[in-house]
Protein backbone atom coordinates (compact mmCIF):
# COMPACT_ATOMS: atom_id res chain seq x y z
CA UNK A 1 0.00 0.00 0.00
CA UNK A 2 1.41 3.39 -1.03
CA UNK A 3 1.93 5.91 1.75
CA UNK A 4 0.69 9.42 1.03
CA UNK A 5 2.24 12.31 2.96
CA UNK A 6 -0.22 15.11 3.68
CA UNK A 7 0.07 18.87 4.02
CA UNK A 8 -2.22 21.86 3.66
CA UNK A 9 -0.33 23.27 0.70
CA UNK A 10 2.42 21.76 -1.45
CA UNK A 11 4.73 24.08 -3.34
CA UNK A 12 6.55 22.66 -6.35
CA UNK A 13 9.85 24.40 -6.96
CA UNK A 14 12.38 25.73 -4.44
CA UNK A 15 13.33 28.77 -6.45
CA UNK A 16 12.69 32.29 -5.23
CA UNK A 17 8.99 32.25 -6.14
CA UNK A 18 8.21 28.91 -4.53
CA UNK A 19 10.16 29.60 -1.35
CA UNK A 20 8.59 33.06 -0.96
CA UNK A 21 5.13 31.55 -1.31
CA UNK A 22 5.95 28.77 1.15
CA UNK A 23 7.29 31.23 3.70
CA UNK A 24 4.21 33.44 3.56
CA UNK A 25 1.91 30.42 3.85
CA UNK A 26 3.88 29.04 6.78
CA UNK A 27 3.81 32.43 8.51
CA UNK A 28 0.02 32.29 8.21
CA UNK A 29 -0.05 28.98 10.10
CA UNK A 30 -0.41 26.57 7.20
CA UNK A 31 1.42 23.27 6.95
CA UNK A 32 3.53 23.69 3.84
CA UNK A 33 5.77 21.25 2.02
CA UNK A 34 8.19 22.21 -0.77
CA UNK A 35 9.14 19.66 -3.44
CA UNK A 36 12.27 20.41 -5.49
CA UNK A 37 13.65 18.32 -8.33
CA UNK A 38 17.23 19.54 -7.90
CA UNK A 39 19.65 18.60 -5.14
CA UNK A 40 19.74 22.25 -4.01
CA UNK A 41 17.43 25.20 -3.50
CA UNK A 42 17.62 28.41 -5.51
CA UNK A 43 16.30 27.47 -8.94
CA UNK A 44 17.85 29.84 -11.45
CA UNK A 45 20.10 31.29 -8.72
CA UNK A 46 23.26 29.33 -7.97
CA UNK A 47 26.29 30.65 -6.10
CA UNK A 48 29.52 28.64 -6.22
CA UNK A 49 33.07 29.07 -4.90
CA UNK A 50 35.75 28.55 -7.54
CA UNK A 51 38.50 26.02 -6.80
CA UNK A 52 41.64 27.96 -7.79
CA UNK A 53 41.02 31.48 -6.53
CA UNK A 54 38.30 30.73 -3.98
CA UNK A 55 36.17 33.60 -5.27
CA UNK A 56 32.39 33.22 -4.99
CA UNK A 57 30.41 33.84 -8.18
CA UNK A 58 26.75 33.72 -9.18
CA UNK A 59 26.21 31.36 -12.09
CA UNK A 60 22.56 32.41 -12.31
CA UNK A 61 20.57 35.50 -11.36
CA UNK A 62 22.57 38.04 -9.41
CA UNK A 63 21.32 41.63 -9.77
CA UNK A 64 18.77 43.64 -7.82
CA UNK A 65 17.95 47.32 -7.90
CA UNK A 66 16.32 50.08 -5.84
CA UNK A 67 13.33 50.14 -8.21
CA UNK A 68 12.57 46.50 -7.36
CA UNK A 69 10.66 46.79 -4.06
CA UNK A 70 9.64 43.15 -3.54
CA UNK A 71 13.08 41.58 -3.61
CA UNK A 72 14.73 44.49 -1.82
CA UNK A 73 12.21 44.25 1.03
CA UNK A 74 12.82 40.51 1.26
CA UNK A 75 16.59 41.00 1.36
CA UNK A 76 16.20 43.42 4.26
CA UNK A 77 13.74 41.10 6.00
CA UNK A 78 16.26 38.25 5.82
CA UNK A 79 19.09 40.39 7.18
CA UNK A 80 21.15 40.27 3.98
CA UNK A 81 23.14 43.10 2.43
CA UNK A 82 23.85 44.33 -1.09
CA UNK A 83 26.82 46.09 -2.67
CA UNK A 84 27.06 48.14 -5.87
CA UNK A 85 28.00 46.80 -9.28
CA UNK A 86 31.31 48.31 -10.36
CA UNK A 87 30.61 50.85 -13.11
CA UNK A 88 33.37 53.44 -12.77
CA UNK A 89 35.24 54.22 -15.96
CA UNK A 90 34.37 54.12 -19.63
CA UNK A 91 32.23 51.50 -21.32
CA UNK A 92 33.02 49.85 -24.65
CA UNK A 93 30.83 49.30 -27.70
CA UNK A 94 31.99 47.13 -30.60
CA UNK A 95 29.56 47.89 -33.45
CA UNK A 96 29.98 47.19 -37.17
CA UNK A 97 33.70 46.52 -36.73
CA UNK A 98 34.45 49.69 -34.73
CA UNK A 99 35.21 49.83 -30.99
CA UNK A 100 34.11 52.97 -29.13
CA UNK A 101 34.70 54.18 -25.57
CA UNK A 102 31.89 56.05 -23.84
CA UNK A 103 29.99 56.74 -20.63
CA UNK A 104 26.27 56.24 -20.06
CA UNK A 105 23.90 54.22 -22.21
CA UNK A 106 24.58 55.29 -25.81
CA UNK A 107 27.96 55.12 -27.59
CA UNK A 108 29.30 58.27 -29.36
CA UNK A 109 27.80 57.45 -32.74
CA UNK A 110 27.39 59.88 -35.68
CA UNK A 111 24.67 62.51 -35.12
CA UNK A 112 22.27 61.02 -37.65
CA UNK A 113 22.56 57.63 -35.91
CA UNK A 114 21.99 59.13 -32.47
CA UNK A 115 18.93 60.94 -33.79
CA UNK A 116 17.61 57.74 -35.33
CA UNK A 117 18.14 55.75 -32.14
CA UNK A 118 16.59 58.48 -29.99
CA UNK A 119 13.49 58.59 -32.19
CA UNK A 120 13.14 54.81 -32.33
CA UNK A 121 13.64 54.23 -28.60
CA UNK A 122 11.22 57.05 -27.76
CA UNK A 123 8.60 55.52 -30.05
CA UNK A 124 9.19 52.06 -28.57
CA UNK A 125 8.86 53.26 -24.99
CA UNK A 126 5.73 55.28 -25.83
CA UNK A 127 4.17 52.08 -27.16
CA UNK A 128 5.25 50.17 -24.05
CA UNK A 129 3.50 52.66 -21.76
CA UNK A 130 0.19 51.74 -23.41
CA UNK A 131 0.52 48.10 -22.31
CA UNK A 132 -1.31 47.04 -19.13
CA UNK A 133 1.52 45.09 -17.42
CA UNK A 134 -0.83 42.58 -15.78
CA UNK A 135 -2.90 41.92 -18.90
CA UNK A 136 -1.05 42.81 -22.13
CA UNK A 137 -3.66 41.03 -24.24
CA UNK A 138 -6.08 43.86 -23.38
CA UNK A 139 -3.80 46.58 -24.78
CA UNK A 140 -4.99 48.78 -27.64
CA UNK A 141 -4.10 47.04 -30.91
CA UNK A 142 -2.85 44.02 -28.95
CA UNK A 143 -3.60 41.70 -31.86
CA UNK A 144 -1.54 43.78 -34.29
CA UNK A 145 1.34 44.13 -31.83
CA UNK A 146 1.30 40.41 -31.07
CA UNK A 147 1.14 39.33 -34.71
CA UNK A 148 4.63 40.64 -35.52
CA UNK A 149 8.07 39.95 -34.12
CA UNK A 150 10.21 42.51 -32.36
CA UNK A 151 12.72 42.16 -35.18
CA UNK A 152 10.08 42.93 -37.81
CA UNK A 153 9.29 46.18 -36.00
CA UNK A 154 12.99 47.06 -35.73
CA UNK A 155 13.51 46.53 -39.44
CA UNK A 156 10.47 48.64 -40.35
CA UNK A 157 11.30 51.55 -38.07
CA UNK A 158 15.10 51.80 -37.72
CA UNK A 159 16.81 53.80 -40.46
CA UNK A 160 20.46 52.98 -39.67
CA UNK A 161 22.35 49.71 -39.22
CA UNK A 162 23.75 50.93 -35.91
CA UNK A 163 20.26 51.49 -34.49
CA UNK A 164 19.20 48.03 -35.60
CA UNK A 165 22.32 46.56 -33.98
CA UNK A 166 21.66 48.38 -30.68
CA UNK A 167 18.04 47.25 -30.52
CA UNK A 168 19.01 43.66 -31.29
CA UNK A 169 21.63 43.81 -28.56
CA UNK A 170 18.89 45.01 -26.20
CA UNK A 171 16.84 41.93 -27.13
CA UNK A 172 19.75 39.58 -26.47
CA UNK A 173 20.81 41.21 -23.21
CA UNK A 174 17.33 41.44 -21.72
CA UNK A 175 15.56 38.37 -23.12
CA UNK A 176 18.53 36.04 -23.85
CA UNK A 177 16.92 35.63 -27.26
CA UNK A 178 17.09 37.04 -30.75
CA UNK A 179 14.61 39.79 -31.58
CA UNK A 180 12.94 37.52 -34.13
CA UNK A 181 11.94 35.04 -31.41
CA UNK A 182 9.72 37.52 -29.56
CA UNK A 183 6.44 39.13 -30.41
CA UNK A 184 6.49 42.91 -30.37
CA UNK A 185 3.78 42.80 -27.70
CA UNK A 186 6.05 40.73 -25.46
CA UNK A 187 9.01 43.06 -25.96
CA UNK A 188 6.80 46.02 -25.06
CA UNK A 189 5.29 44.27 -22.03
CA UNK A 190 8.68 43.28 -20.68
CA UNK A 191 10.05 46.77 -21.21
CA UNK A 192 7.02 48.25 -19.42
CA UNK A 193 7.66 45.94 -16.45
CA UNK A 194 11.07 47.55 -15.98
CA UNK A 195 9.96 51.12 -16.57
CA UNK A 196 11.70 51.48 -19.93
CA UNK A 197 14.92 50.53 -21.69
CA UNK A 198 17.07 52.26 -19.07
CA UNK A 199 15.42 50.28 -16.29
CA UNK A 200 16.64 47.03 -17.80
CA UNK A 201 20.10 48.13 -18.95
CA UNK A 202 21.56 50.71 -16.55
CA UNK A 203 23.22 50.20 -13.19
CA UNK A 204 22.78 53.15 -10.86
CA UNK A 205 19.17 53.54 -9.82
CA UNK A 206 18.04 50.59 -11.92
CA UNK A 207 17.93 46.79 -12.18
CA UNK A 208 21.69 46.23 -12.41
CA UNK A 209 22.72 48.48 -9.52
CA UNK A 210 23.40 45.96 -6.76
CA UNK A 211 24.55 42.43 -6.02
CA UNK A 212 23.85 40.38 -2.91
CA UNK A 213 26.72 40.04 -0.46
CA UNK A 214 27.48 36.33 -0.21
CA UNK A 215 25.71 35.59 -3.50
CA UNK A 216 22.12 35.72 -4.65
CA UNK A 217 21.47 32.10 -3.71
CA UNK A 218 21.83 33.11 -0.07
CA UNK A 219 18.30 34.56 -0.34
CA UNK A 220 16.94 31.12 -1.18
CA UNK A 221 19.08 29.40 1.44
CA UNK A 222 17.78 31.66 4.21
CA UNK A 223 14.20 31.20 3.05
CA UNK A 224 14.63 27.42 3.01
CA UNK A 225 16.31 27.37 6.43
CA UNK A 226 13.18 28.89 7.95
CA UNK A 227 10.87 26.23 6.45
CA UNK A 228 10.32 22.90 8.22
CA UNK A 229 9.69 20.71 5.18
CA UNK A 230 11.78 21.17 2.01
CA UNK A 231 12.39 17.97 0.09
CA UNK A 232 15.14 17.89 -2.53
CA UNK A 233 15.54 15.36 -5.36
CA UNK A 234 11.75 15.14 -5.55
CA UNK A 235 10.65 15.80 -9.14
CA UNK A 236 6.89 15.72 -9.66
CA UNK A 237 6.02 13.05 -12.23
CA UNK A 238 2.21 13.19 -12.13
CA UNK A 239 -0.49 15.54 -10.83
CA UNK A 240 -3.95 14.27 -9.86
CA UNK A 241 -6.89 16.41 -8.75
CA UNK A 242 -10.08 15.33 -7.02
CA UNK A 243 -12.81 16.73 -4.83
CA UNK A 244 -10.61 16.60 -1.73
CA UNK A 245 -7.55 18.30 -3.18
CA UNK A 246 -4.49 17.41 -5.23
CA UNK A 247 -2.02 14.54 -5.13
CA UNK A 248 1.49 15.00 -6.46
CA UNK A 249 3.51 11.91 -7.32
CA UNK A 250 7.32 11.77 -7.11
CA UNK A 251 9.77 8.86 -7.42
CA UNK A 252 10.02 8.83 -3.62
CA UNK A 253 6.30 8.78 -2.87
CA UNK A 254 3.04 10.67 -3.13
CA UNK A 255 1.99 13.90 -1.46
CA UNK A 256 -1.54 15.15 -0.87
CA UNK A 257 -2.75 18.64 -0.05
CA UNK A 258 -5.81 20.80 -0.36
CA UNK A 259 -3.93 23.15 -2.71
CA UNK A 260 -0.74 23.04 -4.74
CA UNK A 261 1.41 25.87 -6.03
CA UNK A 262 3.40 25.10 -9.18
CA UNK A 263 6.32 27.53 -9.18
CA UNK A 264 8.39 26.28 -12.11
CA UNK A 265 8.77 27.50 -15.71
CA UNK A 266 5.62 26.62 -17.69
CA UNK A 267 7.59 24.71 -20.32
CA UNK A 268 8.78 22.21 -17.70
CA UNK A 269 5.18 21.28 -16.98
CA UNK A 270 4.39 20.41 -20.60
CA UNK A 271 5.72 16.87 -20.09
CA UNK A 272 3.99 16.22 -16.74
CA UNK A 273 0.71 14.22 -16.93
CA UNK A 274 -2.30 15.89 -15.30
CA UNK A 275 -5.41 13.96 -14.29
CA UNK A 276 -7.88 15.29 -15.23
CA UNK A 277 -6.11 16.99 -18.13
CA UNK A 278 -5.50 20.70 -17.91
CA UNK A 279 -7.89 22.98 -19.80
CA UNK A 280 -6.79 23.29 -23.44
CA UNK A 281 -5.77 26.95 -23.16
CA UNK A 282 -3.49 26.24 -20.18
CA UNK A 283 -2.03 23.09 -21.76
CA UNK A 284 -1.39 24.89 -25.04
CA UNK A 285 0.20 27.82 -23.23
CA UNK A 286 2.77 25.51 -21.64
CA UNK A 287 3.65 24.13 -25.08
CA UNK A 288 4.29 27.64 -26.44
CA UNK A 289 6.69 29.09 -23.87
CA UNK A 290 10.25 27.98 -24.65
CA UNK A 291 13.04 29.29 -22.48
CA UNK A 292 15.76 31.69 -23.54
CA UNK A 293 19.25 30.44 -24.35
CA UNK A 294 22.22 31.83 -22.43
CA UNK A 295 25.69 30.80 -21.36
CA UNK A 296 27.07 32.77 -18.44
CA UNK A 297 30.87 32.81 -18.67
CA UNK A 298 33.36 34.24 -16.19
CA UNK A 299 37.11 34.65 -16.41
CA UNK A 300 39.07 35.33 -13.21
CA UNK A 301 42.35 37.33 -13.17
CA UNK A 302 44.73 38.29 -10.37
CA UNK A 303 43.41 41.86 -10.61
CA UNK A 304 40.83 43.81 -12.67
CA UNK A 305 43.41 44.92 -15.25
CA UNK A 306 40.82 46.75 -17.38
CA UNK A 307 40.40 49.33 -14.62
CA UNK A 308 44.04 50.36 -15.14
CA UNK A 309 43.01 51.46 -18.65
CA UNK A 310 40.10 53.50 -17.32
CA UNK A 311 37.50 50.95 -18.35
CA UNK A 312 34.42 49.95 -16.36
CA UNK A 313 34.39 46.37 -17.62
CA UNK A 314 30.99 46.93 -19.23
CA UNK A 315 30.82 46.35 -22.95
CA UNK A 316 28.41 45.51 -25.75
CA UNK A 317 29.36 43.87 -29.03
CA UNK A 318 27.49 42.90 -32.16
CA UNK A 319 30.25 40.36 -32.86
CA UNK A 320 29.92 37.28 -30.68
CA UNK A 321 29.89 34.95 -29.11
CA UNK A 322 30.09 37.22 -26.04
CA UNK A 323 27.82 40.21 -26.65
CA UNK A 324 27.58 41.82 -23.18
CA UNK A 325 30.19 42.05 -20.41
CA UNK A 326 30.40 43.33 -16.84
CA UNK A 327 33.05 43.74 -14.15
CA UNK A 328 31.96 40.98 -11.77
CA UNK A 329 34.78 41.36 -9.26
CA UNK A 330 34.03 40.92 -5.54
CA UNK A 331 33.44 44.06 -3.46
CA UNK A 332 37.07 44.26 -2.34
CA UNK A 333 38.11 44.44 -6.01
CA UNK A 334 40.36 41.38 -6.10
CA UNK A 335 40.64 39.05 -7.86
CA UNK A 336 39.32 40.59 -11.06
CA UNK A 337 36.34 38.86 -12.67
CA UNK A 338 35.03 39.57 -16.16
CA UNK A 339 31.53 38.31 -16.85
CA UNK A 340 30.46 37.64 -20.41
CA UNK A 341 27.01 36.66 -21.65
CA UNK A 342 26.53 34.43 -24.70
CA UNK A 343 22.87 34.74 -25.63
CA UNK A 344 20.21 33.71 -28.12
CA UNK A 345 21.54 32.53 -31.45
CA UNK A 346 25.14 32.85 -30.28
CA UNK A 347 24.40 30.44 -27.42
CA UNK A 348 22.63 27.98 -29.74
CA UNK A 349 25.58 28.04 -32.15
CA UNK A 350 27.81 26.74 -29.35
CA UNK A 351 25.42 24.13 -27.98
CA UNK A 352 27.23 21.32 -29.77
CA UNK A 353 30.68 22.59 -28.83
CA UNK A 354 32.77 21.26 -25.98
CA UNK A 355 33.57 23.32 -22.91
CA UNK A 356 37.12 24.02 -24.15
CA UNK A 357 35.82 25.33 -27.48
CA UNK A 358 33.30 27.60 -25.75
CA UNK A 359 36.01 28.82 -23.39
CA UNK A 360 38.37 29.70 -26.23
CA UNK A 361 35.61 31.48 -28.16
CA UNK A 362 34.56 33.46 -25.10
CA UNK A 363 38.12 34.48 -24.24
CA UNK A 364 38.68 35.60 -27.82
CA UNK A 365 35.66 37.88 -27.47
CA UNK A 366 37.00 39.33 -24.22
CA UNK A 367 40.42 39.89 -25.79
CA UNK A 368 38.82 41.73 -28.74
CA UNK A 369 37.33 44.16 -26.23
CA UNK A 370 39.91 44.34 -23.42
CA UNK A 371 43.21 43.28 -24.98
CA UNK A 372 45.39 40.19 -24.98
CA UNK A 373 45.69 40.10 -21.20
CA UNK A 374 42.15 38.75 -21.21
CA UNK A 375 43.49 35.53 -22.78
CA UNK A 376 45.38 34.62 -19.58
CA UNK A 377 42.85 34.04 -16.78
CA UNK A 378 43.70 32.16 -13.61
CA UNK A 379 40.52 30.13 -14.08
CA UNK A 380 37.20 30.23 -15.89
CA UNK A 381 33.71 28.97 -15.17
CA UNK A 382 30.56 28.75 -17.26
CA UNK A 383 26.94 27.73 -16.90
CA UNK A 384 24.95 26.77 -19.99
CA UNK A 385 21.41 27.16 -18.68
CA UNK A 386 19.85 25.43 -21.67
CA UNK A 387 21.65 22.26 -20.51
CA UNK A 388 20.02 22.46 -17.07
CA UNK A 389 17.18 19.88 -17.16
CA UNK A 390 15.21 21.55 -14.37
CA UNK A 391 15.45 25.01 -15.94
CA UNK A 392 15.46 24.39 -19.67
CA UNK A 393 17.13 27.74 -20.24
CA UNK A 394 17.25 31.29 -18.90
CA UNK A 395 16.44 34.02 -18.18
CA UNK A 396 12.79 33.10 -18.64
CA UNK A 397 10.02 32.11 -21.02
CA UNK A 398 9.77 33.63 -24.50
CA UNK A 399 6.37 34.75 -25.79
CA UNK A 400 6.37 34.45 -29.56
CA UNK A 401 3.77 35.93 -31.90
CA UNK A 402 0.20 35.18 -30.90
CA UNK A 403 0.94 33.76 -27.44
CA UNK A 404 -0.08 36.71 -25.27
CA UNK A 405 -3.32 37.37 -27.13
CA UNK A 406 -4.19 33.70 -27.62
CA UNK A 407 -3.21 32.24 -24.25
CA UNK A 408 -2.19 35.00 -21.82
CA UNK A 409 -5.39 34.80 -19.77
CA UNK A 410 -4.37 31.29 -18.64
CA UNK A 411 -0.98 32.37 -17.27
CA UNK A 412 -2.12 33.02 -13.68
CA UNK A 413 -5.67 31.59 -13.70
CA UNK A 414 -6.00 28.77 -11.10
CA UNK A 415 -7.11 25.35 -12.35
CA UNK A 416 -9.09 23.54 -9.69
CA UNK A 417 -6.75 23.10 -6.73
CA UNK A 418 -3.69 24.24 -8.71
CA UNK A 419 -2.15 27.71 -8.54
CA UNK A 420 0.67 29.13 -10.66
CA UNK A 421 3.72 31.11 -9.57
CA UNK A 422 7.19 31.79 -10.91
CA UNK A 423 8.97 34.73 -12.51
CA UNK A 424 7.06 34.13 -15.75
CA UNK A 425 3.76 34.91 -13.97
CA UNK A 426 4.95 38.16 -12.39
CA UNK A 427 2.90 41.33 -12.75
CA UNK A 428 6.04 43.46 -12.40
CA UNK A 429 9.65 42.76 -13.36
CA UNK A 430 8.78 39.57 -15.21
CA UNK A 431 11.65 37.02 -15.21
CA UNK A 432 13.64 39.00 -12.64
CA UNK A 433 14.17 38.08 -8.99
CA UNK A 434 11.80 40.87 -8.02
CA UNK A 435 9.12 39.37 -10.25
CA UNK A 436 9.68 35.93 -8.72
CA UNK A 437 9.18 37.33 -5.21
CA UNK A 438 6.08 39.27 -6.32
CA UNK A 439 4.59 36.13 -7.83
CA UNK A 440 5.24 34.16 -4.64
CA UNK A 441 3.53 36.79 -2.53
CA UNK A 442 0.60 37.00 -4.94
CA UNK A 443 0.01 33.26 -5.04
CA UNK A 444 0.31 32.92 -1.26
CA UNK A 445 -2.45 35.51 -0.81
CA UNK A 446 -4.50 33.75 -3.49
CA UNK A 447 -4.21 30.38 -1.75
CA UNK A 448 -4.91 31.80 1.70
CA UNK A 449 -8.10 33.26 0.31
CA UNK A 450 -9.50 29.87 -0.74
CA UNK A 451 -8.21 27.37 1.85
CA UNK A 452 -10.96 25.72 3.85
CA UNK A 453 -11.48 27.25 7.32
CA UNK A 454 -10.66 24.00 9.09
CA UNK A 455 -7.13 24.05 7.65
CA UNK A 456 -6.50 27.61 8.74
CA UNK A 457 -5.87 26.68 12.37
CA UNK A 458 -3.48 23.82 11.75
CA UNK A 459 0.02 24.42 13.16
CA UNK A 460 2.93 25.17 10.85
Amino acid sequence: MTTVDRADVIVVGAGLAGLTAARRLAQAGRRVRVLEARDRVGGRMHTVRLPVTGVGVDLGGQWVGPDQPHVMALIRELGLEVYPTHDEGQNLAHLLGQTLRYRGLIPPLPPHVLADYALLSKRFEALSRRIPPEAPWTAPDAGTLDAQTFDTWINRNARTPQTRALMRLYAGAVFSADAGELSLLHALTYTRHGGGIDGHTLTRGHALQDRVLGGAQSIALRLADALPDVRLRSPVTRVEQGGEGVTLHTPGGSHHAERAVLAVPPALLAGVPFDPPLPPRRAQLQQRLPMGAVVKFMAVYDRPFWRDAGLSGMAISDEGPVTVTFDNSPPQGSPGVLLGFIEGGEARALMGAGEAERRDAALASLARLFGREALRPLETVERDWAAEPHSGGCYGALFGPGVWTGYGEALREPVGHLHWAGAETARVWMNYMDGAVESGERVAAEVLGVLRPETASLPA
